[in-house]
């Protein structure tokens, strides 16, 4: 799959099937949801993790903040994704920053509580190390891609990502500024824009402010796979 794509859509949190009626109520009473406006910060990287973050609505910028205020955006998380799982699980620390796209309503629950939950149910466990077995796999994949691909293939999975992880749509708007894009797609701002504009000359795609249709999905599929 392309470097982009190769990350299932998270289920959902609770996964009923898995959890008891007591486990569901538990979780209830030790969650609270916060709604976020774009572009306020859900998780601040290098604060103490206390709490098991979910996206309840709306979508997630998550990026590691790097020096001279460049960042590398790893992922948009999506409506029934978790935010920080590896850093809850892996460190006292979150490795990472979150900030709200749109509208967004996060969903914060206690992490004493759910580790007990899951720790006392088996299968509810080995989804969730699942979970964080396939994001760290994305991820992976993602800085694969950007080492040995050239800007047209990095910027091929970009809009790949948009169109099959995110929207499901070959129209779509882009959630993020051309500077964030440029970050997702690890190249400057200009190179991005010069590549998109690259595309829309040749009819590959046609792009309006944010707006992108996608006139052959074909095209970018092989762009993304020859890199």
């Amino acid at each position: 799959m392309d470097e982009l794509q190769n990350i299932d859509h998270l289920c959902n949190i609770y996964q009923e099937e898995y959890l008891t009626e007591d486990d569901l109520d538990e979780l209830r009473v030790n969650s609270n949801v916060v709604t976020y406006e774009k572009p306020e910060v859900i998780l601040r990287q290098n604060t103490r993790t206390s709490h098991i973050a979910y996206v309840k609505s709306g979508l997630v910028k998550v990026y590691k903040e790097g020096h001279n205020r460049r960042n590398f955006i790893l992922k948009v998380a999506c409506a029934g994704e978790f935010l920080g799982l590896t850093s809850v699980y892996g460190n006292e620390l979150h490795q990472y920053s979150a900030s709200a796209l749109q509208t967004s309503e996060i969903c914060f629950i206690d992490f004493f509580t759910f580790n007990k939950i899951t720790q006392r149910n088996k299968q509810y466990a080995m989804g969730l190390i699942r979970l964080i077995s396939e994001e760290n796999l994305f991820i992976l994949h993602r800085l694969m891609g950007q080492i040995h691909k050239q800007l047209p293939g990095r910027i091929a999975d970009v809009i790949l990502y948009f169109s099959e992880t995110i929207f499901h749509n070959t129209t779509f708007e882009f959630p993020l500024s051309r500077k964030e894009l440029a970050e997702l797609a690890g190249t400057t701002k200009e190179s991005f824009i010069r590549t998109l504009a690259e595309f829309k000359h040749d009819k590959i795609i046609h792009v309006e402010g944010s707006k992108v249709h996608i006139n052959s999905l074909k095209i970018i599929h092989t762009l993304s796979k020859l890199g």
